[in-house]
C-alpha cells in the first residue's frame, strides 16, 4: 500500500498559490580550496546520500473522485540532472547578486508532477566561493518519515564519509488511474484510518473554498465602497510572486556576552536584537502601526512531549507566540520583557536545550527550519505577525565533499497576507539571519536588515556599559568579568 497524505498536508498544498509557495530553502557558502568542489562532485555526493531521503525520488498520485488522499509513489522517470542545477554569478559575484538570485528561485514554485525539490549549485561568488541552495516542499519534509536532505550532504572532516549506505533503489511502478482509485478503495476497507483521513480532508478543502470564496466577496465591496484595504500595516499586506531575501551575518560570541550581563538565553537575546531591528525599521516608515504595540512572533520550539507528534530528531516542535515590544525604546528592557514571555516555556521542564540540538547527527537547523515553518502555516489562527524560527547548529565547522561550509542562512516561505518571515542559525560561531520578504510589501528589505545590526550594537553596547568597575580609589581603569564557559543556551 502506498503512504498517503495526512490532512495537515493536504491543507499545506491547498494554501499553495503563486503567491504563496510553500518551499523551504536553504543557502550556504562553502569555500571549496583544494577540495575540488564543483557541480559534478555535488551530483555525485547526492546521489550517495539520497538513499537516507527516500521520498526525495517519489512524486504525489492523485486519486480520481477523491475517492482517498493523494499517495507517495516512485517516481519511475527521476532524473537528478532535473533536480541538481548549476548556475552562476558574473564574476567577481557580491553577496547582493546572490540574493536576488536566491529570492527569484524562492520565488518560483515547484513542479508537482516531480519529486517536490530542488538544488543549485552557484558558482562566480568572490574570493572563489561557491554556494548551495536547496529547495524542499514543506509537505515534502515532515522530521517523521523524511528529514531535509541538507542534513545529510555534510560531514564533520575534510574526508567525504563512507556512510554503509547501499543504494540499490529500482523504482516501483506507479498505478495508473483505475488502479489508483481500486487502491483507494483497497486501502479504506483495510485501514479505517484511511476513511476518516479522506472525509477530513473532503471536508476541509470544501471549507477552505467556501472561506476563499467569503474573501473575495469582501474585497470585492470594499472596493465597490470606496473603503481602503484591510490590511493597513507592514507587517500585514497581500503578497505579490515576487520576493526579496536578505541575509545578516553576526558573531555567537556577541549574544553570550549580552547573556552574561543581562541573563536569559542567548534565544532571547536574538529575539530582543529582532524586536529593536523591527521597531528601527518601522519608525523609518511614513505608515502608522495602528497603535501597534508589539509584534506578535510565532516562534517555534523544540520540546520533549510524548503528546505531540513524534519525530526523527529526538524531540518535537511546538509553538509559542512572542509579543515583541516594538515600542519599547530600551534595549535592556525589551530584552528583559522578551525573556520574561518566554520564562514559562523555560520553567514547564518541556524544553531541549540547545547543547543537545546542535548535537543532533548531520546538519538538522535545515530540518528544523522546516518543521517550524510547517507548524507555523498550521497556526495561523493565532492571529501572529511573523514567524521567527531560530535553530541552534554546531560549533565547528562542517563539509561538503571537502569544501567547507562557512555560512547558511534559512529562506523561509511566506505565509498567506504575510510579507515578513525570518530564520536564524548559528553555526561554527556565527549567527546567521535570512529575511524573506515580498518584494512589493517589503521593498526596502535592505533597511530591515541594517536595522537588526543596530539593535545588536545597542545591545552591545548596554552589556559592555553595566559591567562592573573596579571600586573608586583603585588605579586603573576598572575590571572586567572574565567570561565563563558557555552552558545551554
Amino acid at each position: 500500500m502506498s503512504e498517503r497524505l495526512r490532512p495537515r498536508d493536504l491543507a499545506i498544498l491547498a494554501a499553495e498559490s503563486p503567491t504563496t509557495p510553500m518551499h523551504n530553502a536553504t543557502v550556504e557558502i562553502f569555500d571549496p580550496g583544494t577540495s575540488g568542489f564543483d557541480h559534478d562532485r555535488l551530483v555525485q555526493l547526492i546521489a550517495d546520500r539520497i538513499a537516507f531521503v527516500p521520498r526525495y525520488r517519489q512524486r504525489l498520485q492523485l486519486v480520481p473522485g477523491r475517492l482517498a488522499n493523494p499517495a507517495w509513489v516512485d517516481d519511475e522517470n527521476f532524473d537528478l540532472g532535473y533536480h541538481v542545477r548549476r548556475s552562476a554569478l558574473p564574476r567577481p559575484g557580491s553577496m547582493d547578486q546572490l540574493r536576488e538570485l536566491v529570492a527569484r528561485i524562492a520565488s518560483r514554485p515547484l513542479d508537482r508532477s516531480r519529486p517536490l525539490w530542488e538544488c543549485y549549485f552557484v558558482e562566480g561568488l568572490e574570493h572563489g566561493r561557491v554556494a548551495l541552495l536547496t529547495k524542499s516542499h514543506q509537505i515534502l519534509v515532515d522530521g517523521r518519515e523524511t528529514v531535509d536532505i541538507g542534513q545529510v550532504l555534510l560531514d564533520t572532516s575534510a574526508d567525504r564519509s563512507t556512510l554503509g549506505h547501499d543504494d540499490d533503489w529500482r523504482p516501483r511502478r506507479a498505478a495508473g488511474p483505475v488502479a489508483a482509485a481500486l487502491n483507494a478503495v483497497t486501502d479504506s476497507l483495510e485501514r479505517p484510518s484511511t476513511v476518516w483521513m479522506t472525509t477530513r480532508a473532503n471536508a476541509e478543502a470544501l471549507g477552505r473554498r467556501a472561506s476563499a470564496s467569503g474573501a473575495r466577496v469582501a474585497e470585492v465591496a470594499h472596493a465597490l465602497s470606496g473603503r481602503g484595504p484591510v490590511h493597513s500595516t507592514p507587517v500585514h499586506r497581500r503578497l505579490s510572486q515576487q520576493r526579496r531575501f536578505v541575509t545578516v551575518r553576526t558573531e555567537l560570541p556577541d549574544y553570550r556576552a549580552i547573556r552574561e550581563v543581562h541573563g536569559g538565553t542567548v534565544n532571547d537575546v536574538i529575539l530582543a536584537t529582532l524586536a529593536g531591528g523591527l521597531r528601527g525599521w518601522l519608525m523609518t516608515r511614513a505608515e502608522s502601526m495602528a497603535g501597534l504595540k508589539a509584534i506578535k512572533a510565532f516562534v517555534p520550539m523544540s520540546v520533549i512531549d510524548d503528546e505531540l507528534e513524534a519525530t526523527s530528531l529526538g524531540s518535537q516542535v511546538t509553538g509559542h507566540v512572542v509579543n515583541l515590544p516594538i515600542s519599547e525604546p530600551s534595549p535592556v528592557v525589551r530584552l528583559h520583557q522578551v525573556s520574561y514571555d518566554l520564562k514559562a516555556h523555560r520553567d514547564n521542564g518541556r524544553n531541549v536545550s540547545a547543547r543537545r540540538l546542535s548535537g543532533i547527527a548531520g546538519f538538522a537547523p535545515t530540518t528544523f527550519h522546516a518543521l517550524g515553518s510547517r507548524l507555523a502555516a498550521a497556526e495561523l489562527r493565532h492571529g501572529f505577525h511573523v514567524s521567527i524560527t531560530n535553530v541552534p547548529g554546531p560549533q565547528f565547522p562542517l563539509y561538503a565533499d571537502g569544501a567547507r561550509m562557512l555560512e547558511s542562512y534559512p529562506v523561509h516561505p511566506l505565509l498567506p497576507d504575510h510579507p515578513l518571515a525570518i530564520g536564524v542559525t548559528s553555526y561554527d560561531g556565527g549567527v546567521f539571519y535570512g529575511i524573506t520578504t515580498d518584494r512589493d510589501a517589503v521593498p526596502d528589505a535592505d533597511l530591515l536588515g541594517q536595522c537588526v545590526l543596530e539593535s545588536l550594537e545597542e545591545l552591545k553596547d548596554s552589556a559592555s556599559d553595566t559591567r562592573p568597575r573596579a571600586p573608586r580609589g583603585r588605579k586603573g581603569a576598572g575590571t572586567r568579568r572574565r567570561p565563563q564557559k558557555a552552558g545551554p543556551e
